[in-house]
Formats: structure tokens, C-alpha cells, sequence
């Protein structure tokens, strides 16, 4: 196995939040803009190219900046893609087929949303593997409100142990200046705010928002002359679980309970060297069951682990410093934006929510009904 390393060179986010005048696709021109410069390369600098956000995006989008990639991913298995074709990436680059790729998102899935509701309502696909489930009502926040439940009565888990991982979301939004809904609220608000699916109100559940951003990752050699620090990959795993609830073998265990453990191995550090967590927060159960998974506390706890505060700002364990998707940014697939969060916070570029001396981040990412996960160790030197 190669030795050669890789890093995230360059880190960056397109507008965020309410994008009304701007389109998928200069969203993604805009934030892979913004990394090429963090990192102080051209388009002509980039070998591989991994897209989303439009239809045939790799292909579209590389012809739209003038590119010529002799290596393309387009892996699309929800929000933990990014994560997964940061891996494919790092393997890519290890053999010595590439030395640059640039991966780029961009997505207006609120400004779709509003304009959808204007126009109509639109027909809704249940073909497929989906089609046992879908045709029940049995839609997306209703499956991940099954998983609360689940864990509720199978350990005890309070409605307003769930609700803290929102507060804290919440706290760490009101440092950051590009969050979206940057409002610090309490438990009482979340459990007074709107049902969505018992027992998740709205603020159980994650924004819809506009944005993008891009990762630059680049080999050892090329790191070296760069305009900012090197972030290093340093383990990476991922593993496709399941569709249908039905097949998942336990709903109160995430897939990150075998990719943490294969990622923390490969990094040579146990979960508890960990500085800084970015965490998939798609809804307040996805945070709950990835903490226990990853094994920052064990199966069952999890309720009582986040219920005293520790995720808040000054708590003890900085977790998706952000404000993650719950008060953040949540474009569709949101696993770009916790890439660029660790970078931020490896590098002391993070401003009033800076995590002081930030070694070592761990990345988790979860696609679909925690149906693909993925899990990175990233390190500063």
C-alpha cells in the first residue's frame, strides 16, 4: 500500500441560506472558485473532478469550467457522497494517478422548494426498492422519527434529551455568521414548535436551505507549496447498509458502528484523541445514534450523554461547530459543509467558534435513511 499522503488543500463555501437569484450550477462555480483560490491553484492545476448538484454534474460542470478531467467521480448516495468521493480521491492520488482533484457542490433546494409550492405540487416517484414503504406514508423524517422512537423505548431516551442536540446546534449557530437560523433557543421551544412526526417538531429537523462549497485535495508534494497548511487524510471508510427500514438489521445502530472503528484504526488514534466532531445532524436521532456508533459513548447512553450540555459551546465536546444541519446550512447533502467546517477548525480559522487547539476532526457523514455512511480522521501536522 502506497505511503504517499494526501491533504485538503483548499476549503471554501459558495452564498448560503437564501439564494433566490443564483442557480445550482453557479453555486458550484462560485465555491470551487473560492477553493482553488483558498489554496492558491488554477483550474488548470486539476486532474480530477467530482461533482453534484446537476444532472450529469462531473461532466457538465468540468465542460463549463474549461476542464479536462482524466479522473471524474459522481458517487451519489446521499448526504455522505462527498465524504465517500473524498475517499475515492485520496486512493486515486495515493496510486499516483492524479496529484489534484477538485470536488464541488451547489444545490437551491429552498428556492426550488418555494418555487415548487408555487407552481403545484409535482408527482412523486415510488418505484422501485422504496415502493414497500413509500406507498404507507412512511417518508423520510417519519423513518428517522421511527429511529427515535425506537431508542426511546428501548433505552429510555427522553423526547428532551433529543431536543438538546438542537439547543446546542442552535448555540454553536449564533457564533457563526453564515448560519442560517442563528436564534438561540431552548428545549421548551423545541418541543413547542410545530409536529412534523412524533416525536420530531420542526426544530428536530434539519433546515432546507440554498449553498455549496469545494474541497481541493492534493498529494504530499503538491502540498507543500500551498498558500495554506496542510489538513492530511488520515483514515476514511464508508459502507452501504440498506433502503428499506425493513432490512436494516437494528434501527438503533448506524452503519458508523463498523466505519468509525476501520477509520480510526487506519489514523492510528482512538475516538477519544478526537478534538473537534462534524457530525451528520440530518434530524436530532442521526446525531444521537453516530455518537453512540462512533463510540464517543456507548449503545443505549446516548440520551444521557447529550443531555447535561456537553455538545454546547464550552461543554466539553465541540460537535458540528457550525450550528451543523439543524442551524446551519442543509442544501440536500450536507456532508461538503462538514468537510470544510474541520478544515476551518484544523487550521484556527473558525472566529468566535474556533475550538483552541485543534489537532485532530473526525467527519461523519450519513446518506439516505442511514443507508451509506461514511467516516474521515483528518489531521493538521
Amino acid at each position: 500500500m502506497s505511503t504517499r499522503r494526501v491533504s485538503i488543500a483548499g476549503a471554501a463555501l459558495s452564498e448560503l441560506g437564501r439564494v433566490p437569484d443564483m442557480t445550482a450550477t453557479q453555486l458550484i462555480q462560485q465555491g470551487a472558485a473560492r477553493a482553488l483560490a483558498d489554496c492558491g491553484l488554477s483550474k488548470a492545476d486539476i486532474q480530477g473532478f467530482g461533482a453534484h448538484g446537476v444532472t450529469l454534474a462531473p461532466v457538465e460542470i468540468s465542460e463549463l469550467l474549461g476542464l479536462r478531467p482524466s479522473w471524474i467521480d459522481g458517487t451519489n448516495v446521499g448526504g455522505s457522497s462527498w465524504e465517500i468521493m473524498a475517499q475515492h480521491a485520496v486512493e486515486a492520488i495515493r496510486a499516483g494517478d492524479l496529484d489534484v482533484a477538485l470536488l464541488a457542490y451547489g444545490s437551491t433546494a429552498r428556492s426550488d422548494a418555494k418555487r415548487q409550492t408555487r407552481a403545484g405540487a409535482t408527482a412523486v416517484n415510488r418505484g422501485g426498492p422504496l415502493a414497500f414503504e413509500n406507498p404507507y406514508g412512511h417518508t423520510l423524517i417519519a423513518k428517522y422519527a421511527m429511529v427515535a422512537q425506537r431508542h426511546m423505548h428501548q433505552y429510555g431516551t427522553t423526547v428532551e434529551q433529543l431536543a438538546e442536540i438542537s439547543v446546542a446546534a442552535h448555540e454553536w449557530a449564533t457564533l457563526n455568521p453564515e448560519a442560517f437560523d442563528r436564534r438561540a433557543i431552548t428545549v421548551e421551544d423545541v418541543a413547542a414548535a410545530p409536529m412534523i412526526a412524533d416525536p420530531f417538531t420542526t426544530l428536530h429537523c434539519c433546515l432546507r436551505t440554498d449553498g455549496g462549497g469545494a474541497v481541493v485535495l492534493v498529494s504530499e508534494e503538491r502540498a507543500r507549496d500551498l498558500a495554506k497548511p496542510p489538513v492530511w487524510v488520515l483514515g476514511a471508510a464508508h459502507e452501504a447498509s440498506h433502503v428499506n427500514m425493513a432490512s436494516w438489521d437494528d434501527v438503533t445502530v448506524s452503519p458508523c458502528s463498523r466505519t468509525g472503528p476501520a477509520a480510526f484504526a487506519q489514523a492510528g488514534v482512538g475516538v477519544g484523541d478526537i478534538d473537534v466532531s462534524e457530525l451528520y445532524d440530518s434530524f436530532t436521532s442521526t446525531l444521537l445514534l453516530t455518537l453512540e456508533g462512533l463510540g464517543y459513548c456507548r449503545a443505549g447512553e446516548g440520551g444521557a450523554f447529550v443531555g447535561d450540555g456537553r455538545l454546547r459551546p464550552g461543554g466539553g465536546l465541540p460537535v458540528n461547530t457550525d450550528g451543523g444541519g439543524l442551524a446551519a446550512c442543509h442544501p440536500g447533502m450536507r456532508g461538503m459543509f462538514l468537510m470544510v467546517e474541520a478544515v476551518r477548525q484544523l487550521r484556527g480559522e473558525a472566529g468566535d467558534r474556533q475550538v483552541p487547539g485543534a489537532e485532530l476532526a473526525c467527519v461523519n457523514a450519513t446518506g439516505g435513511f442511514f443507508s451509506a455512511v461514511s467516516t474521515m480522521v483528518l489531521g493538521r501536522d
